[in-house]
């Protein structure tokens, strides 16, 4: 089998390695890397599990997007409907404590290890999953979720860091692609199983089918993956007491720097998703959220680099040495912008189908097949070229940037009546394929952009940035949307008639014709609007892929 290694440049590296560390934090992070590689019956067994635990902790992201409408009308507060997505890639996205966030779960599996950081986050999903399955009302539903995502973020993180320690480099690009490319088909299947059980079903069921699998996920990883790893085979009395460990760990934990990054995106997050809703975009509730989210972000990034350079034994969430790599940083900031577009997409143009068009939940997922089919074709094309072309991955996240642009701007030039064209559907494959090119080539380029010891928090940290991308732009789009319809139904419509609207779709029923007809065009001129949005957002995302621009830039050979 031909092997795929990465030829980075030195500056992919980070600069030089950081010696203020002490013994005990490059312990966890030992450049020597993992002590045994998987093989066998073990190797499979492992990647199976964590197959599966990742397809059901991603499938929770789509899963909804086809049952939002129905979950709104039974629980009411329509308005509230884009908490229910938010509320769970929060728990990716933000700090709970000790434990939430994809860099910190990268963090407490170096200490405690990733067998049981890892059971610890499927057992908290499992448990959150049948709460929102029992969940009476809107709020207790996204309280639930975001407990959930917790659990699900620890999964994701930690599963993506014993991908790349479970095999040696030279299957990096086989085993990250495979992980992506089970982060493709969740999201593939995601709407369809959501429109299925909605339509024939209780909406419950959604969550509550997690738990099978869950529990089979997670007996098999306790059998299967060693105590210790991946350092089982250093001798046990090495490891020290859980004690130790635990005084140890909690002495590295950058509080402070969690804390700041909880409250900074929960406020940009809140300010963005309330703007316009409860609260005018003038409002002192409004302008006072995403103001003091602006300048704990600014605090965030002076701590994290007083952290880092000060010669002590706490771990920054986000080390110093990142920011002062253009390469990295530029990554990071492309997730963002990813996660944005492509998390937007498969939210706003199902719910375009069953508002505009009157589908189903079932035949809106139907309809939005296109677009889920093409993005793992992109997926599974784009490395595959990277690697026997030996093409420059950042040309081909140049390529996917373009495509989208292209896409989501002739998307946002649909015809307002109620009426499916067919060109709809070649632009769905257009935006499908172009975000599925970006999804595989980040993590690809992670373990070679960085030093070693830094590899499991910023495989965390891709995953978070774009998820943290997806509540952001998930509520940037929630705000144009609110904005547009109010000042566009108040136009016809009385305030309590709108009010009503916002709280419920059904309310459109209620209308006579002309005005049920006239609702939902300016429903179809509002998903325009989110369309061109993110063909702006891909934009952005094309000038950070040419700011990874350098003389050897990063390749698959």
């Amino acid at each position: 089998m031909e092997k795929t290694s990465v030829e980075p440049d030195e500056s992919h590296r980070g600069g030089s390695p950081d010696t203020s560390n002490s013994d005990a934090m490059m312990e966890a992070a030992d450049g020597d890397g993992p002590s045994q590689y998987l093989e066998g019956v073990r190797l499979y067994g492992v990647t199976a599990m964590i197959c599966l635990c990742l397809f059901l902790v991603n499938l929770e992201i789509p899963i909804v997007s086809t049952a939002l409408v129905s979950i709104a009308s039974d629980l009411g507060a329509l308005e509230k409907i884009y908490w229910i997505t938010t509320a769970y890639l929060l728990g990716y996205a933000v700090p709970n404590g000790l434990a939430g966030v994809l860099v910190l779960s990268a963090k407490f599996s170096d200490i405690f290890g990733r067998k049981s950081c890892l059971l610890i986050g499927v057992i908290i999903f499992i448990i959150f999953s049948a709460a929102c399955g029992g969940a009476q009302t809107m709020n207790q539903l996204i309280v639930f979720r975001a407990l959930q995502g917790l659990g699900g973020a620890g999964v994701y993180a930690i599963c993506t860091i014993i991908v790349i320690e479970m095999v040696p480099p030279e299957e990096y690009a086989k085993y990250t692609g495979g992980i992506a490319a089970v982060f493709v088909f969740s999201l593939l299947f995601g709407p369809i199983f959501g429109g299925a059980i909605t339509q024939n079903s209780t909406w419950r069921w959604i969550f509550l089918l997690n738990i099978p699998p869950g529990v089979i996920g997670a007996i098999g990883l306790a059998l299967l993956i060693p105590n210790g790893f991946p350092f089982h085979n250093k001798p046990r009395e090495a490891r020290g007491s859980f004690r130790q460990s635990f005084t140890k760990a909690y002495n590295r934990i950058d509080i402070v720097g969690a804390f700041l990054l909880l409250v900074a995106t929960v406020l940009l997050v809140a300010g963005l998703d309330e703007a316009d809703e409860k609260f005018p975009w003038r409002s002192a509730f409004v302008i006072t959220t995403l103001t003091i989210s602006g300048i704990l972000w600014i605090v965030f990034t002076l701590w994290e680099r007083r952290v880092t350079l000060k010669a002590e034994l706490v771990e920054p969430v986000f080390p110093w040495r990142f920011f002062k790599n253009r390469v990295w940083m530029a990554m990071l900031l492309n997730a963002v912008f990813l996660g944005m577009i492509y998390f937007a997409a498969i939210f706003i143009i199902p719910q375009r189908f069953e508002i505009v068009n009157r589908l189903s939940p079932f035949h809106a997922a139907v309809r939005f097949i296109p677009f889920i089919v093409f993005a793992p074709v992109g997926s599974i094309l784009a490395p595959t070229i990277g690697k026997i072309f030996k093409v420059p991955l950042m040309y081909l996240l140049i390529v996917g940037c373009v495509v989208q642009i292209i896409a989501f701007a002739l998307l946002g030039t649909l015809p307002t009546d109620l009426n499916i064209t067919a060109r709809q559907y070649g632009y769905q494959i257009l935006g499908g394929f172009g975000c599925g090119i970006s999804i595989p080539l980040l993590s690809l380029m992670t373990p070679f952009a960085l030093e070693q010891r830094d590899h499991a928090v910023g495989m965390g940290a891709i995953t978070q940035f774009r998820i943290m991308g997806a509540s952001i732009g998930l509520a940037i789009c929630t705000a144009i949307q609110h904005s547009y319809l109010r000042s566009h139904l108040g136009q016809f419509l009385s305030g309590d008639v709108v009010n009503a609207l916002l709280e419920s779709t059904s309310a459109i029923n209620k209308l006579s014709t002309d005005n049920q007809q006239a609702v939902r065009q300016t429903y179809a001129a509002s998903y325009n609007l989110q369309m061109q949005v993110l063909a702006g957002l891909a934009g952005a995302q094309l000038l950070t892929s040419l700011l990874m621009w350098q003389k050897n830039p990063i390749k698959a050979a």
